[in-house]
């Protein structure tokens, strides 16, 4: 007998071995995915304000209303030495609308590393956020694996979380989603194990209840929109609870309502702390305008598609974003075809879950949390007039409930076979309807072989964004570079108006890009880039009449032949002796310019 319960012990003991084995696979396949062209993107303007703010330094230092170097414009990537955590707090609160803990953290990583080159090295600054990323893929394992209490679901959550397009595109961000999607999967567990407890009528341990305090604390200290998944999370909470005791009340613990209850108070006061130190500076200083307002028919009806296109991508992604409409028409009917079999397939794993006890809570836990963030973001959207959509990444927070649902989806048909039809079997034919129709019968009659599918269909999403056709930057300037470097044959100076950092993480894009491609590309004349300038015109209003005489007045003091590259310029533009060029140039994401030949005046 003793020899029979050692030999199930040692089987056990192997068994977990090889789950912690087969997590370690997951994690260096997706370690591999994030750092992976890593620094191949150029950095777009939020992540210049996380290089800013996160070494200590001012975007204030970049003078406005005067010519400026390109060195002179990229002083704030310098690494400061003598500032402190004191300064980045300081900055933030002044300058940004973020809270601190991230840029804190960034600040003291950024100091284990010697700087590579002049200016702060962008692969550094994302490896912090792709180190977190790859932290994600235990944390959803432990998440699944808890809340369904089953390995097979932490492991085929894992597996997902490691080759999602959507969490490959934020872990390659040089900014804090990857950090508050940990302390999302963390406070989704003290929900989870709290209302599992409530539910089986024992006692939230009150060691819970702290910790579920603190993290959610974290997750406020992180990003504010974290307060989305917390609202959620209450709402799930009291649909839940009435769900279980509507008919009876008095089967409630007081102990359990006093320890939610204190979770709840622990929670709003953090919040309130955090916006008692925010709200007095000025909260986001114009910086969130651009999620303002829905003012066209277009924009009203286009928040539950630009949902649609958030969801598609935490699974699988192609080449939308290639330059070929061919290919982008084929990714897109093989992305369709995908959808119209997982859908279903996963639907049908959801209901098999929900008529089995061990799953059912779990379930309706992840599906209430789910919708009631999404119906956040819609009544936001909608009745305050901020749309949350437009932006994919704020889909944080709820991004991890979504993996361990479609995870658990998965498990629950693993191990279902079914007898595919023999009149499709018997048949051979080339009919490519028939041949569709025989791998969809393969895919919904084999549970294991569909799980391979959607996995390959993220493992081949997450390929499409490292090589650039997917989540493609929302700034270009190595192709606006591009066009100046083909057409300019005289000295050349960028000019643009200036209403907030926004307009300087612009043009640091460009003139990051100008040194990279000059290195790596281009040993050429070493004072070509002495050629190139830059002025940022103070503006307090779009197509002020000031911005455009100073633009005139700066250019008639400089020096001819000269072009003017007029880029994201808002203001009329009236330049003496100066020729605008009419040639048709491409469209360029995040960069819209004119050029102007200027000539002495005759």
């Amino acid at each position: 007998m003793l020899k029979l319960q050692s030999s199930k012990q040692w089987i056990n003991q192997l068994s977990q071995v090889n789950d912690w084995v087969l997590l370690s696979v997951w994690m260096i396949i997706g370690g591999i995915l994030r750092f992976t062209n890593l620094a191949a993107k150029p950095p777009w303007t939020d992540e210049f304000a996380t290089m800013v703010f996160s070494l200590g330094n001012d975007f204030r230092s970049v003078p406005l209303n005067q010519v400026i170097s390109l060195d002179t414009l990229l002083q704030p990537l310098r690494v400061n030495g003598d500032a402190r955590i004191s300064d980045v707090v300081s900055l933030l609160l002044q300058e940004d609308n973020h809270p601190p803990l991230y840029f804190v953290l960034v600040h003291l990583w950024v100091k284990l590393f010697q700087s590579v080159g002049e200016y702060v090295d962008v692969g550094v600054m994302r490896s912090l956020p792709a180190l977190f990323g790859i932290l994600s893929i235990p944390g959803v394992y432990v998440l699944g694996k808890i809340t369904f209490r089953s390995r097979l679901v932490g492991q085929i959550s894992a597996s997902l979380m490691a080759v999602s397009p959507f969490g490959i595109f934020l872990a390659q961000e040089a900014r804090h989603y990857t950090l508050a999607i940990l302390f999302v999967i963390a406070s989704l567990l003290c929900l989870i194990v709290s209302l599992r407890h409530l539910y089986e009528q024992s006692i939230i341990p009150l060691w819970l209840v702290l910790t579920w305090i603190l993290i959610n604390s974290f997750g406020l200290s992180v990003h504010y929109f974290f307060v989305l998944t917390l609202i959620a999370e209450a709402i799930t909470l009291a649909i839940l609870i009435y769900a279980k005791f509507k008919h009876n009340f008095s089967q409630l613990s007081k102990r359990n309502l006093i320890r939610v209850l204190a979770v709840i108070l622990g929670t709003v006061t953090t919040g309130l702390v955090w916006m008692f130190l925010v709200i007095p500076q000025g909260y986001g200083n114009n910086m969130i305008t651009w999620i303002h307002p829905l003012s066209h028919i277009l924009y009203a009806i286009s928040p539950p598609f630009q949902l649609l296109a958030v969801w598609v991508p935490m699974l699988s992604l192609l080449p939308v974003e290639s330059d070929s409409i061919t290919i982008v028409i084929l990714s897109g009917l093989l992305l369709l075809l995908f959808f119209i079999w997982f859908i279903p397939y996963s639907i049908r794993g959801i209901k098999k879950g929900l008529q089995l006890n061990q799953f059912r809570l779990s379930l309706l836990i992840l599906m209430t949390f789910i919708s009631g963030v999404i119906a956040l973001f819609l009544i936001i959207t909608y009745i305050i007039g901020v749309d949350l959509t437009r932006a994919a990444r704020y889909s944080f927070t709820y991004f991890p409930a979504v993996i361990v649902l479609v995870g658990a989806s998965l498990a629950i048909l693993w191990d279902e076979i079914k007898k595919e039809d023999k009149k499709l079997q018997a048949k051979t034919t080339i009919n490519p309807l028939i041949l569709l129709r025989k791998l969809y019968d393969k895919l919904n009659s084999n549970g294991q072989l569909a799980f391979y599918a959607v996995w390959f269909m993220g493992f081949v999403g997450a390929v499409t964004v490292l090589i650039n056709l997917g989540y493609q930057k929302y700034y270009r300037p190595e192709q606006l570079i591009s066009i100046i470097k083909e057409n300019s044959s005289q000295p050349v100076l960028i000019a643009t108006t200036h209403k907030s950092l926004v307009q300087v993480g612009e043009m640091m894009g460009i003139a990051l890009e100008l040194i990279q491609e000059e290195v790596t590309f281009q040993p050429a004349d070493e004072n070509e880039l002495d050629n190139i300038s830059f002025l940022l015109i103070n503006q307090t209003k779009n197509n002020d009449p000031q911005s455009t005489i100073n633009l005139k007045e700066t250019v008639k003091k400089l020096p001819k032949p000269l072009e003017v590259w007029a880029v994201n310029f808002n203001a009329t533009i009236e330049l003496n002796n100066c020729a605008v060029d009419t040639k048709k140039y491409p469209y360029i994401d995040g960069y819209g310019f004119k050029r102007y030949i200027c000539n002495e005046s005759t």
